[in-house]
């Protein structure tokens, strides 16, 4: 058996990791789509990429196959999702043997959520109920596995409290979880508030930030709902203030994920993972950017900017 690298074995080397997430399509043009993204991507280098897991597995078969698409056609190091919601222990097996044999080495290991036609479906069976049941499973079935496992710097839209979600975050972290990445977030204060809550509980593993790149006002709404995320006021201006022109909304978020990087990796995060919606090219230019030192605008710019298109 012949395994990739681990994230962690990656981590330890102190330099920071880039990494991008893809979403298995759904149709013809959606396959055409993630392949010209992932032929582009390759251009940034990233260190590893993630590939989602539908509501209730949903996606099962197409999270496989495209992670093997990508890992053999680009040379990817790549990181399947699995989640619990709607299977048996069994199912996880049969789905380890094939992450195993692909040489795949890390999994983020979620709870999942239900599909929207079967709304109860809310948990997996024989004891699989949470992202912290999934991870004692892989750890006793599978040790070598390295598990990333989800963190929500504003909470979980579940939890009742901050200090439930964080309980919650230790008890998947206990039970052998590697790292963590976080959920979206548009305020680096919410991120390094989350990250010194962590240590204070007790958690020590790294904590990899997550970062959506706004394309649209009314696209960043529709996930920041979902989450439970905030949109910061001055930026929900700067988009309101370019109105219509998706042209101008992208580049405003592109420029509000610069300088977010900028200050994380500049106060020493283990890396950066990006929220890509398989898109390319705003990821791309967002990346280019960061290498090569370059900082875009800061805000005062970008409100002249909005300011004119209004």
């Amino acid at each position: 058996m012949h395994l990739g690298q681990s994230i962690v074995d990656k981590l330890a080397v102190n330099q920071p990791l880039l990494s991008v997430e893809f979403f298995p399509p759904k149709t013809e043009e959606g396959a055409r789509q993630i392949l010209k993204t992932a032929q582009a991507i390759q251009e940034i280098r990233p260190d590893f990429i993630s590939i989602t897991y539908g509501a209730g597995g949903s996606t099962r078969e197409r999270t496989l196959e495209y992670g093997e698409i990508l890992h053999d056609l680009f040379g990817f190091e790549v990181m399947p999702h699995l989640t619990c919601v709607g299977h048996s222990k069994d199912d996880i097996r049969q789905i380890l043997r094939r992450i195993e044999r692909r040489g795949f080495r890390n999994i983020m290991t979620l709870r999942g959520d239900a599909p929207k036609d079967n709304p109860e479906m809310t948990t997996g069976t024989d004891g699989l109920c949470h992202a912290s049941d999934l991870v004692q499973f892989i750890r006793e079935e599978c040790p070598y596995f390295c598990l990333g496992v989800a963190g929500y710097p504003e909470k979980h839209p579940e939890a009742k409290s901050m200090e439930e979600d964080l309980q919650h975050l230790k008890f998947k972290v206990d039970q052998g979880a590697s790292f963590i990445t976080t959920q979206l977030f548009y305020n680096n204060d919410d991120y390094f508030k989350f990250v010194e809550s962590c240590r204070n509980l007790g958690i020590n593993v790294p904590i990899i930030p997550g970062i959506l790149p706004v394309v649209s006002l009314k696209q960043v709404k529709r996930f920041c709902a979902m989450c439970g995320a905030k949109i910061p006021p001055m930026l929900e201006a700067y988009l309101e203030a370019a109105k219509d022109d998706e042209e101008a909304q992208e580049m405003i978020g592109v420029e509000w994920a610069h300088n977010q990087i900028s200050e994380l990796l500049g106060k020493g995060v283990p890396g950066v993972h990006l929220y890509i919606l398989n898109r390319a090219q705003s990821t791309i230019d967002l990346v280019q950017s960061l290498k090569q030192g370059r900082l875009f605008p800061k805000a005062a710019t970008i409100a002249a900017v909005t300011t004119q298109l209004a």
